[in-house]
């Protein structure tokens, strides 16, 4: 992994354990070699992780719409740092993409419905195949475990299958997660509508 997208929130949640943990994974990228990519703005966690990464030496992506250029700072980092390189795009869909495209895995971090958008779309286009990339949770405080409860319920109930199920990686410490996510290789994807209609 040369490159890893963290997604994460814009606001810094009441905890400052959600802050640590941010931090912690740009410094841990950053001592593994691994360049950061992320959403381009420079408060809430977004830049905590950020403005971490670039202390600790290392290389910060920044993928930023247009729009949203004003409203999250984009540019630097929290401490005023220059980001090593930041793309402006027309569209959160191009960001999405672009931010697919330049990254070998996934990490959110906790968050609101951005995050939670955004790393439910990158794991429906592992289930359908249109990539092969790790995908982890950093479960910080139990954050996410409301939203595993639910994956695991969608399974029980028939609307997921295991298999795609284990592809959403979860851990409460960064390295336990990018020692899954480094060891992570996606099963075969089964064509889940067309083998239905064949029942």
């Amino acid at each position: 992994m040369q490159r890893l997208c963290v997604f994460c929130g814009s606001n810094g949640g009441h905890d400052p354990n959600y802050r640590a943990a941010a931090e912690l994974v740009g410094q841990r990228l950053a001592e593994r070699g691994i360049e950061l990519v992320y959403g381009g703005g420079n408060i809430g966690l977004m830049g905590a992780v950020a403005d971490a990464c670039l202390a600790a030496g290392g290389t910060v992506i920044g993928v930023i719409p247009e729009a949203l250029m004003g409203k999250e700072v984009a540019g630097r980092a929290v401490d005023h740092r220059a980001l090593t390189r930041m793309e402006v795009v027309d569209s959160m869909h191009t960001r999405k993409a672009r931010m697919a495209e330049l990254s070998d895995g996934f990490i959110a971090l906790p968050g609101g419905f951005g995050t939670f958008e955004e790393f439910c779309e990158i794991l429906t286009w592992g289930q359908l195949g249109f990539h092969v990339k790790p995908m982890g949770l950093l479960n910080v405080n139990g954050f996410y475990d409301p939203l595993l409860h639910l994956f695991d319920h969608a399974v029980g109930e028939g609307f997921l299958r295991q298999q795609n199920r284990a592809m959403a990686l979860a851990d409460s410490d960064i390295d336990g997660l990018l020692t899954q996510m480094e060891n992570y290789r996606a099963e075969p994807v089964s064509k889940w509508l067309k083998e239905e209609k064949q029942l």
